[in-house]
């Protein structure tokens, strides 16, 4: 049974995730809260009043039997009720006043965790949903600003958190040795979303996997060689999505004259050649590595090349394995590049205290990785109390695994499953990959 936690550290959490919300939303024009109407994007304050509402939901009405500060509440952010098109057609709030129930929602939580010195095990873990959920909203809301090419955020921080540890490339693969592999969480973890449960057993065969990230550079090798027209490299999905977006290289790339150059929010910088390559789609991930003569890593053999550990001898896998690559301990800025600390990717062969045991780098934060596994149950899953968080996304979604550099880093562990649809390419996605 874990134990009680003090109340004081779930309200630091609350307050850096609060404090990280309004500095997404500062400095946001009257004239950009509700439009354009993109697929990957929310008006933005339906969004902001979202993450008041499940905070709300979950915590003061859930836990307390406290009445709803808004009347309306539900029928404007129940994201289960309300189809993404239809947010646009709500007659929301103004922002002020959305912002005004953010933080009357944020100060009725502070108040009943300063009543606490211990919050019992049920309390804690609706607290952390909904702090959890604060921060994927965070999130996504750094990926809008960058689909709405809005200035880059700070997150609230004066500086960057950390000087950056180690630039360039990182050729090359390692060996990962086969056997038995426990994939997902154990019930020792704090807090886990139902999807990631429980660890179980999965055989794994001997395997070669890159050390890091696929970079610009090498990205830029297949774009180079018309790798975007040629049609043996491309599943029959990918070659579709790219017909129907007449995509020649990734999305946010530009050519001036002789030089490449990259959006990154409302900047045109030139390409960076050894940073991760990003907001790439699963199919171009897929269409990249049968050009490489490579393949993606399925999601067991992702997590076996961070956090596995081998046997004495070095012949297979062993049952035991981290809760990180480099151990148990959190994350911090000379392991990761999490939490906005760094305010942007890093080259991949940054970051070396972070290895794994295996030499694999930045498994942990930089760029989400795209796997080669559907997003499908565990054995034996069962929803847990926020029943729609999981279950009716299993099937067409891929499995993304180690977070990026806007992840809030309490959020991750090695076993945590990120969901996305392959034709995503807002999301700070890369990929590495694996031997054939």
């Amino acid at each position: 049974m874990a134990e009680p936690i003090p109340g004081s550290d779930l309200a630091a959490m609350l307050e850096s995730a609060h404090r990280r919300t309004l500095h997404l939303v500062r400095g946001v024009r009257s004239d950009q809260l509700t439009g354009p109407r993109l697929p990957n994007v929310n008006p933005l304050p339906w969004e902001i009043g979202h993450v008041a509402w499940f905070h709300e939901k979950w915590v003061l009405r859930h836990l307390y039997g406290r009445h709803p500060l808004r009347a309306d509440a539900d029928a404007l952010y129940d994201s289960i009720a309300l189809p993404h098109d239809a947010r646009w057609d709500l007659r929301l709030p103004p922002l002020a006043e959305t912002l005004d129930y953010l933080e009357r929602v944020f100060e009725a939580l502070r108040d009943r965790l300063a009543e606490k010195d211990l919050a019992a095990q049920d309390e804690a873990y609706f607290y952390r949903l909904t702090i959890f959920h604060e921060d994927m909203h965070d999130e996504s809301l750094t990926y809008s600003r960058q689909a709405l090419a809005w200035p880059r955020p700070d997150f609230g921080w004066a500086e960057a958190q950390g000087d950056v540890i180690g630039e360039g490339p990182l050729p090359g693969d390692v060996y990962v040795p086969g056997g038995t592999f426990l994939l997902g969480a154990g019930p020792d973890e704090p807090f886990v979303f139902d999807n990631e449960k429980w660890a179980h057993p999965v055989e794994l065969a001997p395997f070669r996997i890159a050390k890091a990230p696929v970079t610009n550079a090498e990205y830029l090798g297949f774009v180079a060689d018309g790798g975007y027209e040629r049609r043996e490299f491309w599943s029959e999905q990918g070659w579709q999505w790219r017909g129907k977006t007449q995509a020649r290289h990734p999305v946010y790339w530009q050519r001036d004259g002789g030089e490449w150059l990259q959006r990154r929010f409302d900047a045109w910088l030139p390409l960076r050649p050894h940073a991760p390559v990003v907001h790439i789609t699963w199919y171009e991930a897929d269409a990249y590595c049968r050009w490489a003569g490579r393949r993606l890593p399925t999601e067991a053999e992702w997590e076996a090349a961070a956090v596995g550990q081998p046997t004495p001898d070095g012949d297979a896998l062993s049952l035991r394995k981290r809760r990180f690559p480099w151990g148990n301990e959190p994350p911090t800025p000379r392991h990761a590049n999490l939490a906005g600390w760094a305010t942007d990717y890093a080259d991949v062969a940054a970051y070396p205290d972070g290895d794994s045991v295996f030499g694999c780098r930045q498994m942990i934060g930089n760029v989400w990785e795209w796997t080669a596994s559907n997003f499908e149950p565990y054995p034996g899953f069962t929803p847990d109390p926020y029943q729609e968080y999981s279950a009716p996304w299993f099937g067409p979604r891929k499995v993304l695994r180690g977070g990026c550099w806007a992840t809030q880093g309490w959020l991750l562990r090695n076993t945590w499953r990120n969901f996305f649809l392959p034709e995503r390419n807002d999301v700070f996605a890369g990929f590495r990959t694996c031997a054939l």
